[in-house]
């Protein structure tokens, strides 16, 4: 009897340390107080009150940054939030190394967010947000990789201005659009009167194609029934008129 109550308190404590750790799973195992090894994915034994185990999740976690209020190297307050991805490489030191892993990701991500954009001006805020990015994740991924973590991305998701800035960022948009209309104005001007130029050069050439440019205007310009036309005829003509008109006068007497 005694021997069948000493078996069954082996199997009780036998059975007592199985443990089971998912895919995506694993299990820092502690002897005494003392980091032995890390178990899993799977089936795996722990020693019965002398061995205590601390599961870590590795898969990727995402976790969105609060609102943060900063002020850029233009001094200008914005509000900035963000999402980050990392995930743990290292399940023994993101334990040992650190208390909270989760916890300190988050505040030193926080922190580097607002670092980073004090060093950047609000134009560059808003169009060079991957380049941002980029530095942040590096300077993030730098001071977490001690812990086993590793910073997979970082995106800024939201930059909330002021509505001053705005309505001046609206006003200086409009003006940049209206001197670039300007100046297309300009050089359309520029190339008509260069065009022109050379036109009245080539009929200056040609008295006949003068004439019929003249011609040609007065045409145009008949269109209108309500317009009164008075047309200069050259001197030309009414000196071969006048000459034609003796001559006939000549041979009629």
């Amino acid at each position: 009897m005694n021997l069948l109550l000493i078996l069954a308190i082996i199997v009780v404590l036998l059975l007592s340390g199985l443990r089971i750790a998912q895919e995506y799973e694993r299990a820092i195992v502690f002897r005494l107080g003392r980091y032995v090894g890390q178990r899993g994915p799977g089936l795996y034994w722990i020693i019965p009150f002398i061995e205590r185990r601390v599961t870590v999740d590795v898969r990727t976690k995402t976790v969105e940054l609060e609102q943060q209020e900063t002020i850029t190297k233009d001094s200008v307050t914005i509000k900035v939030n963000a999402v980050l991805w990392f995930r743990v490489t290292d399940p023994a030191k993101a334990i040992i190394k650190v208390a909270n892993f989760n916890q300190a990701v988050y505040q030193l991500s926080v922190t580097a967010l607002r670092n980073v954009i004090g060093q950047h001006q609000l134009d560059e805020v808003l169009r060079s947000r991957q380049e941002i990015n980029a530095t942040l994740q590096q300077l993030v991924d730098t001071a977490t990789e001690p812990w086993g973590v590793q910073i997979e991305m970082v995106e800024i998701k939201d930059v909330e201005i002021p509505g001053s800035m705005q309505r001046a960022m609206a006003r200086e948009a409009e003006a940049v659009r209206e001197k670039r209309a300007r100046i297309i104005k300009a050089e359309a001007e520029l190339e008509a009167s260069i065009k022109l130029t050379q036109g009245a050069k080539q009929m200056e050439q040609s008295p006949i194609a003068l004439e019929l440019r003249r011609m040609q205007m007065l045409s145009e310009i008949g269109i209108d029934n309500n317009t009164t036309t008075v047309v200069l005829v050259p001197s030309e003509f009414t000196n071969a008129a006048r000459s034609f008109s003796q001559m006939v006068q000549q041979s009629v007497s």
